[in-house]
């Protein structure tokens, strides 16, 4: 993984010049930098600072919690942090000269090497913010983009987190604290200088994203594949805020064993299951977690993962009633949802960890939050909760489900395999001939049915 950790430009005696065949080594040790960071060999000390102009003050400290959690999760090490209210941001530092010094003065006397800011940088402010503090600066999205490289375990996963970061550090080459207008050698036979540094970084990044594109689009024809080998079942698919507990809950339903451990994107690929135990007719998915200000970038790297919300049948939203800012969080589900063009797809809501809560919550609450939908509020801690939300989901998913009568030839083998294995059969009456069959399944199974009964014919 080439990964670049933004240092004041002092503290960069030890980087190797990019020429004279040296950008090999550069690079090389960028990416020893990066393994011994996330091996924890190399912890970096941060001072934290959420930004905005947000005054409701239980607001803002539920943004520094998650800030803060998601440097540690990184691997951070958080040693100071605070709240900064910020009416007007300065086009150059966001912060203004003055108060990005005061800040920066702050974070070294709290023993920090690095300042992270609640906030989205462009690659010139990330500049000018280090020129004028004189301290390595980070911002969320360089955050969030480093918890899910710790969280990627499949190789569709890390390709996917590689590219969004490669594309977040392309216009940030110059940031990496070299000369990077420094010249390479050219050939006695060039007409002018040899690339600079800065244009031999960048086509190696613009090739190294060409070849991960390229491995990623064969992995994704599986994934269709899968996809379409399941578009006739009916999908329910697990999305909410990150650590929710979409994956506990997905454990608890369908008794599978997937890692739940309480950390922000633990989740990261979709994992589906049968949630009927006969005829897998039901699949449900679980998805990797939204937060606040989700970076572009990785909805766009993870277009294809996130598909499963898209064609989903039903969207099963998952929410920490137990969190203080579970509505701020809901609010921010569905927000992104309408980005996906998920917004009229049909709703069961699950507020889940009722066993944090001292008491039940107001019912009342509940049913406006889920705005008419069906809802339900439990623990998954509690089997039988979760066995009554299996049969909710399952009576409630199956709505819009068609029932169909028809003669099946005992010949029509694949077709008898289809009705077994994606609808539920209600009555059979046997013949001589084949079987006359009365079945319930999704109208897009039903209509292949009639098809294939048709041409048969």
């Amino acid at each position: 993984m080439l990964a670049f950790n933004s240092k004041a430009i002092s503290e960069h005696s030890e980087v190797p010049l990019a020429d004279d065949g040296e950008f090999e080594r550069l690079v090389e040790h960028w990416t020893v930098r990066q393994t011994a960071s996330t091996n924890g060999e190399l912890a970096t000390t941060c001072y934290v600072a959420s930004l905005g102009a947000e005054r409701d003050p239980q607001v803002r400290a539920a943004q520094l919690t998650e800030i803060v959690a998601l440097v540690q999760h990184q691997g951070g090490q958080v040693v100071g942090q605070e709240i900064c209210h910020l009416a007007e941001p300065n086009p150059r530092t966001l912060l203004g000269t003055g108060n990005a010094r005061a800040l920066a003065d702050r974070a070294r006397a709290a023993g920090a090497t690095m300042l992270v800011l609640d906030a989205e940088l462009s690659p010139s402010q990330t500049r000018n913010l280090e020129d004028t503090a004189g301290i390595a600066i980070c911002d969320r999205e360089a955050i969030i983009f480093n918890v899910f490289l710790r969280h990627a375990r499949t190789r569709r996963a890390k390709i996917q987190v590689e590219i969004a970061q490669l594309e977040y550090l392309r216009p940030r080459i110059r940031g990496v604290g070299l000369d990077m207008d420094q010249q390479t050698g050219g050939n006695k036979n060039a007409r002018g200088p040899g690339e600079t540094a800065s244009e031999l970084l960048a086509r190696k990044l613009d090739n190294r994203m060409a070849e991960l594109r390229k491995s990623l689009h064969k992995l994704e024809s599986s994934a269709k594949t899968q996809r379409q080998q399941r578009s006739e079942c009916r999908r329910l698919t697990l999305v909410g805020y990150t650590n929710a507990g979409k994956t506990s809950l997905m454990n608890a339903l369908t008794s599978c064993e997937l890692s739940a451990r309480d950390m922000p994107f633990e989740t990261l690929d979709t994992t589906s299951r049968c949630l009927t135990r006969h005829g897998g007719d039901i699949v449900i998915s679980d998805t990797v977690g939204f937060i606040r200000r989700l970076p572009e970038r990785l909805l766009a790297s993870f277009e294809s993962t996130l598909s499963e919300i898209v064609e989903a049948s039903m969207l099963v939203i998952v929410v920490d009633v137990s969190d203080h800012e579970r509505e701020l969080q809901l609010e921010t589900t569905l927000k992104i949802l309408e980005r996906m063009g998920a917004a009229e797809t049909p709703r069961f809501y699950v507020f889940n960890k009722l066993d944090r809560l001292d008491s039940f919550p107001n019912s009342d609450e509940l049913a406006r939050w889920s705005g008419g939908q069906p809802w339900a509020v439990l623990s998954t801690h509690d089997s039988d909760a979760v066995a009554k939300l299996e049969t909710a989901l399952i009576q409630a998913v199956r709505r819009e489900e068609g029932e169909l009568t028809a003669f099946i030839p005992y010949a029509a083998a694949p077709l008898l395999k289809l009705i077994y294995s994606k609808c539920r059969v209600i009555a059979t009456e046997a013949t001589d001939n084949g079987l006359t069959l009365c079945i319930r399944g999704p109208e897009a199974t039903l209509a292949r049915i009639r098809q294939d009964l048709g041409k048969a014919r």
